[in-house]
């Protein structure tokens, strides 16, 4: 925006708060009203700065200055643009259905004076109505009803003859018709929100919120009260997490400063809407902690802003990236990938037959049946990813790897099934089906123009053949063909609930007695096999699996816990471990605390294990998502530390309760004077960082003894027990509290 709009964006502000400061005072029964007032005349105003911003781009734009000019002239409010010579005076679509006035072409002088309520236009009254910051006005409206409005006017442009000024009406007759016909404080507030068209959501402990009725109409929701789970779910996957970050900084806020965040929140008519919501943390007169703010829906200014964009590098048919905009950011993302070590997966589909199906269909049909496969690819965008069409029915995806070789395949398969039960009405003649191939950025590549034919040829691959899959490297498939067999014998074994869990106790060093337990998942086949977590964990983070056994962990492990507590076992600590698939997804928190109200297990009686490399693949991201867990209460350890990045500077970032060291060094350590001097750095570092340390794999007396003069806290290994079941650990409890009873 320029200065001349800026400086008058900032005339308006100002005059609207001396709006609101001067019918305080003048009004001190009407501070209900007044606050109303305040909140309507900040959205006129918003409106009216993207009004501002939005003629300044229009020089710097090819958009259609019709497009401006509905804006201003569909704005919900009274606007006057006019020169102080009344040579031009123009009223938005509102103000004239108000004065009755039809068209552009009006006597602009006495329509002028009726807006303003006043007999004359005389250099005095055109001064006092400038330099007033409320001038109040009565006219009767087209319907006889007495209008009253409360006008704030700035200087636009000031030429040596003439300025221009710009109006801005304050409607305050339904505010004054309240004030007699509503006895309800609550009503006068709930009316004027929806009245101005703003919802208000807020919550004193974070977890519940009461929102307006306005709210409520906007978001169709089925009551005033809504839960955190339930307001997340309703918020676009992609903006949780920032909407999250808000949640966070309100907790710290000194409740100074307003805050404001866009976001896309499902609607009452099932589609996302953009909503701005400005909001604050305060404290409250009792002491508890206060959220809360207005939410504006912003749908139109957000579509407005991608007009631009769209015209460069969206798909006019499938409303998607198009070529061009893929190849901009996936040069982007490429560099990226080179700086900061992390890779990503290129996936090319093409519609098999396409050319026949339009022939056959129509192109109407043919379009139709191409935005509809865009919609079900666009649904399998992860963040930091992206959809294209880059040419007539051939499409690309863009997907950050976070270690799993399988992902490409898996996509591409769920696009396919998905793809395939779209062949029904005017498309059940119809056999669709589509085809892929995929490649992996940046190995064996030096540019993403070269992954991306990589892609291509990995597609080409398949000759004639439909519904194919093809990954740059041809044996990546042959592997796949074993894995589905054992990913559905697993989906069985879960559905027969062969899955069990296994714990093996951790000892507190300095006593002897158990502090602990670490969940291992088993799968025991009906004929006694026992199948370890090695062997086909690995099958379920390829596929939907994972999240069941991963959901079966959490709460078996709280409900065991828990269990435990009410037969009189002493209180320890339930270890869990996590894979990259579960820690990296949006809801983590969520699931841990819906387990830990379910089973009524405390929070710091659970610790979430993550390996090195896990935590350190997303330093950023996983110390966010840590963060969320420790904000619940659970513990967090890191498992098998040194054997992957083995860096100490990160024990000042993550925020760890326990550090695990690995087996490997406790192994060497009665022996090798390297492998001690290792362990004892790390406990030393650690303790300093007030980090509990545990070591594992502990086999003999001598191992124990030498930790435990080396000042580890927690030990755990074949010395004290091998992983068993609930019921033998039960045993090995009793055993543990009749050993140390008198101690």
């Amino acid at each position: 925006m320029n200065l001349n709009n800026s400086l008058s964006a900032t005339i308006i502000i100002a005059f609207a708060t001396g709006l609101v400061i001067a019918y305080t005072r003048l009004h001190p029964d009407m501070a209900m009203a007044t606050l109303i007032t305040y909140v309507t005349t900040m959205v006129c105003l918003s409106l009216i700065l993207a009004i501002t911003a939005w003629l300044y781009r229009k020089h710097k734009s090819s958009v259609d200055a019709g497009d401006i000019a509905g804006i201003s002239e569909n704005l919900n409010t009274e606007m006057i643009m006019w020169t102080d010579d009344f040579s031009a005076v123009y009223m938005n679509r509102h103000m004239r259905e108000l004065l009755g006035i039809e068209g552009l072409n009006f006597d602009y002088k006495a329509e002028l004076m009726r807006a303003f309520g006043i007999d004359s236009l005389s250099l005095s009254t055109i001064q006092e109505i400038i330099q007033s910051n409320s001038h109040e006005a009565r006219f009767v409206s087209n319907d006889g009803s007495t209008i009253t409005i409360a006008w704030s006017t700035s200087l636009v442009k000031q030429k040596k003859k003439t300025a221009l000024y710009l109006s801005t009406g304050l409607n305050l007759t339904e505010i004054k018709k309240m004030r007699l016909d509503l006895a309800s404080t609550n009503d006068l507030f709930n009316y004027s929100m929806s009245l101005a068209e703003i919802g208000i959501i807020m919550s004193n402990d974070m977890t519940n919120f009461i929102v307006s009725p306005e709210t409520v109409r906007m978001l169709g929701l089925k009551s005033s009260n809504i839960t955190l789970k339930n307001l997340r779910v309703a918020i676009h996957p992609n903006d949780r997490l920032m909407f999250d970050s808000a949640m966070k900084s309100a907790n710290t806020d000194n409740g100074n400063e307003v805050h404001s965040i866009e976001m896309r929140i499902s609607s009452a008519d099932g589609f996302y809407h953009w909503y701005s919501y400005r909001y604050k943390g305060m404290n409250h007169s009792d002491s508890l902690p206060m959220f809360g703010g207005a939410l504006i829906d912003s749908t139109q200014e957000h579509e407005k802003d991608l007009i631009i964009e769209r015209l460069a590098y969206i798909d006019d048919v499938t409303e998607i990236a198009n070529r061009n905009k893929l190849m901009d950011v996936g040069q982007e993302t490429f560099e990226q990938c080179r700086l900061l070590n992390f890779s990503y997966w290129i996936i090319v589909l093409d519609i098999d037959r396409f050319h026949i199906i339009n022939d056959s269909s129509g192109y109407q049909n043919g379009n139709y049946i191409l935005k509809h496969f865009a919609n079900i690819m666009y649904k399998f965008v992860t963040p930091g990813g992206l959809a294209a069409r880059i040419s007539g029915d051939n499409f690309a995806l863009m997907l950050r790897d976070y270690g799993d070789d399988d992902l490409p395949l898996r996509t591409a398969k769920a696009i396919q099934d998905e793809f395939a039960k779209s062949a029904a009405g005017d498309f059940a003649s119809i056999n669709l089906s589509c085809s892929a191939g995929y490649a992996k950025m940046p190995e064996d590549c030096g540019s993403f123009l070269e992954a991306f034919e990589h892609a291509e040829f990995a597609l080409k691959s398949g000759g004639t053949d439909n519904n194919t899959v093809h990954g740059y490297e041809a044996r990546m498939h042959d592997s796949i063909i074993g894995r589905n067999e054992l990913e559905r014998e697993l989906a069985l074994a879960i559905d027969n609930n062969e899955l069990q869990l296994f714990y093996q106790p951790k000892i507190d060093l300095s006593t002897g007695k158990i502090m602990g337990v670490e969940a291992l998942i088993r799968w025991i086949k009906p004929d006694g096999t026992i199948v370890r977590p090695d062997a086909f964990v690995p099958v379920a983070e390829s596929s939907h699996l994972i999240g069941k056994i991963s959901e079966f962990v959490l709460n078996e492990g709280c409900r065991q816990n828990k269990l435990w507590q009410k037969m009189g076992y002493p209180e320890i600590v339930m270890s869990i471990n996590f894979t990259s698939t579960d820690f990296y997804q949006n809801d983590l928190k969520d699931q841990v605390f819906e387990a830990l109200v379910k089973t009524g297990l405390d929070a710091k009686w659970l610790e979430v294990e993550l390996t090195e490399t896990l935590a350190l693949s997303d330093i950023d991201y996983a110390v966010s998502q840590m963060n969320k867990l420790r904000e619940l209460g659970v513990k967090l350890a890191m498992d098998d530390f040194g054997t992957g990045y083995s860096s100490l500077s990160y024990l000042q970032i993550l925020p760890i309760t326990l550090l695990k060291l690995d087996r490997s060094f406790i192994i060497d350590i009665e022996h090798d004077n390297i492998a001690y001097e290792i362990v004892s750095s790390v406990i030393r570092i650690a303790k300093s960082k007030q980090i509990e340390t545990i070591a594992e794999g502990i086999e003999n007396p001598n191992q124990e003894d030498i930790l435990r003069k080396a000042g580890c806290d927690f030990g755990q290994g074949y010395l004290y027990g091998k992983p068993m079941p609930a019921e033998k650990l039960q045993d090995f409890i009793e055993e543990n509290m009749k050993q140390h009873q008198d101690k």
